[in-house]
């Protein structure tokens, strides 16, 4: 008998689809990095927005239709979207400028921040596990920017990163104070989108640039595979405990490295290689002290 046998069958689709979602993913970041920063960002944030929007009218339609538009806290959705920007944009840059495989790793600083963000902001309580855990994470994005041995274009590129890091963690924070006041995910999915397109639409009008023929296949790629991502993720996060998912969105350092590598001929060093595994095993650490804790709560 094979050890798959044992998993029911819905724990292997969520696995499935967690992993076919970081791939998407690392495809829309593979069609930023090809864009080579010839269309400004506030406008790949517009496009990435209209050509995602058919996929989560899709969603939407599923999850209860038009209806499910109506809240109760605007403002907490701007918020969300205003710190999702950040993270998106900042992202978006690093994909022009560093290799995709530590972009990605440093994204995975997101959980880092949120701990440390959790403590002021949420009220929770940190101990010396998680925070130990967050301290050598932190050690791990050193490995990989050596600040001791250049202070040139790619540490500026990884310190904007980071800063889109605290920004998806602060999108957290706002997600999880809107999912307790009891707002649907498909809300919160929805508004972010909306105004993502307003938002990127009033700052792209004044620095626009027509696309090429190339570049608008790029930049629909970018939108409609971010799309597909968002309907990946949403279906493993609903056909599979979040203790079995989660682990497996960092499979999204694979994909970037492999494409990173087949594409554009990046091959991380020893000291960026051991620092993406300490960024990640914090990453996985921090998240099963959470599971643990939820658990006892």
């Amino acid at each position: 008998m094979s050890p798959t046998d044992n998993i029911p069958e819905a724990r292997r689709r969520a696995i499935s689809c967690v992993l076919a979602a970081a791939l998407t993913y690392a495809l829309a970041a593979a069609c930023v990095k090809t864009l080579d920063g010839a269309i400004p960002l506030a406008q790949v944030v517009l496009f990435r927005s209209v050509f995602a929007m058919p996929v989560m009218l899709v969603l939407l339609m599923r999850e209860g239709g038009l209806g499910m538009l109506r809240t109760g806290n605007p403002m907490g959705h701007f918020w969300r979207a205003i710190w999702g920007l950040v993270g998106m944009v900042t992202v978006y840059y690093g994909y022009t400028r560093l290799p995709l495989a530590n972009v990605t790793a440093l994204g995975f600083t997101m959980p880092l921040f949120l701990t440390l963000l959790s403590v002021p902001l949420l009220g929770e309580k940190v101990g010396i596990r998680r925070l130990s855990a967050v301290l050598v994470g932190f050690g791990g994005v050193l490995l990989m920017l050596r600040p001791w041995e250049t202070l040139g274009e790619d540490w500026v590129a990884s310190a904007i990163v980071l800063l889109g890091a605290v920004g998806w963690a602060m999108a957290m924070i706002s997600i999880r104070r809107m999912g307790e006041s009891g707002e649907p995910g498909v809300t919160i999915v929805s508004w972010f989108a909306i105004y993502c397109t307003a938002m990127s639409l009033v700052v792209a009008i004044p620095g626009w640039v027509w696309p090429t023929p190339t570049q608008w296949l790029l930049l629909a790629g970018v939108g409609a595979v971010s799309g597909v991502a968002q309907l990946f993720m949403t279906a493993a996060y609903r056909s599979g405990d979040t203790t079995v998912v989660a682990p497996f969105e960092y499979s999204g350092i694979i994909w970037t490295t492999a494409m990173g590598l087949i594409f554009w001929g990046e091959v991380p060093d020893a000291r960026d290689a051991v620092g993406m595994a300490v960024l990640v095993a914090c990453g996985l650490y921090i998240w099963h002290r959470e599971t643990r804790l939820g658990l006892k709560r």
